[in-house]
């Protein structure tokens, strides 16, 4: 499974079992004031994570393909990815986390932590491995200055 699903429909797939959860399992429902608003909060600042860190990578001429990154020509680790490694997939999450607040279901957190532990598990890791192999001691200090998600 790994790097054979592109993170696009890892996130879709999550996204869909948040709203299924909502639908038939009513038993999580939460609702606090400004919970739309924090939901659209989040979703800017996911737009401006997600456009921010492809723009660096096109920027300095390196690919965006999540299930090539042996083509990667170039380690970013300045901007965004001087705070977060995967600034990209955590703007998938908190795109998760928007709606799981808009769909008011408590147990969409544990939806959240799960595209978490995919993403790591069968993107992240192998992504680390193979940049790791590419760019070696330089990768290496970058994973160590430099945290996974945020």
């Amino acid at each position: 499974m790994e790097l054979k699903v592109p993170p696009v429909l890892v996130f879709l797939s999550f996204a869909i079992v948040m709203y299924l959860v909502s639908v038939f399992l009513p038993v999580g429902f939460f609702n606090f004031f400004g919970r739309f608003i924090l939901a659209k909060i989040l979703l800017l600042c996911a737009g401006l994570i997600g456009l921010v860190s492809l723009f660096q990578f096109f920027r300095n001429k390196t690919t965006v393909d999540p299930m090539n990154p042996e083509k990667v020509n170039q380690l970013v680790t300045s901007g965004l990815y001087k705070y977060s490694r995967n600034p990209m997939y955590l703007a998938l999450l908190m795109v998760l986390l928007a709606l799981g607040l808009y769909l008011g279901n408590a147990f969409n957190t544990l939806v959240a932590a799960g595209f978490v532990g995919y993403m790591n598990r069968f993107q992240i890791i192998p992504e680390e491995r193979i940049l790791l192999a590419r760019f070696g001691k330089d990768f290496k200090s970058y994973q160590i200055a430099t945290r996974r998600w945020f």
